[in-house]
């Protein structure tokens, strides 16, 4: 029988322990202040992150591109797009290379709001990381940006065959070159 307690192997894999301990939280606390964030806009979390996906992607995207490039669910994104396309922010038009995958744009309302999003995000991480050490924040990117490698590796990843893994957002700018 498997105790409850299981035994861990050096420090390497406590620090390890505690970055992903720490990443949960800071996940659900970034979650709940981006729906703060987002609230006055007329916007969650989820419906902010879609927007932003095809925002910075600079072109229409399908619903599967939006899941891979987010790291969600197509399942998710799907109920989301058609609650933006209710609210006018999205709109789906047809897709050459797929008849049943439609592809989601940006509508002037939706990039009106996105940018809007953009001011008040700026603002909001600039208060934020006030005083924090600029190279501490450059490791901690660069430290996650390589366990998402790893754990899209490990786990037949969501990447895009080809596609090297970086920062998410230059990421998905790149792609509108």
């Amino acid at each position: 029988m498997i105790r409850h307690q299981q035994v861990r192997t050096g420090r390497r894999t406590e620090a390890a322990t505690e970055v992903i301990l720490w990443t949960f939280r800071t996940n659900g606390l970034l979650l709940r202040s981006g729906d703060l964030l987002a609230g006055d806009e007329g916007l969650s979390s989820a419906r902010w992150q879609v927007l932003g996906a095809v925002a910075l992607a600079g072109r229409p995207l399908t619903v599967p591109q939006i899941a891979r490039r987010m790291g969600l669910t197509r399942q998710s994104v799907h109920a989301t797009v058609g609650r933006l396309v209710a609210d006018g922010l999205l709109g789906l038009v047809p897709n050459a290379d797929h008849q049943r995958s439609q592809l989601v744009q940006l509508t002037e309302l939706g990039r009106a709001r996105y940018r809007a999003m953009e001011r008040r995000q700026v603002a909001w991480v600039s208060r934020l990381t006030e005083g924090l050490d600029i190279s501490s924040l450059e490791t901690t990117a660069s430290t996650l940006g390589d366990l998402c490698r790893r754990l899209e590796t490990d786990s037949g990843g969501s990447r895009e065959v080809g596609q090297p893994v970086t920062s998410p957002r230059s990421r998905l700018e790149r792609r509108t070159r």
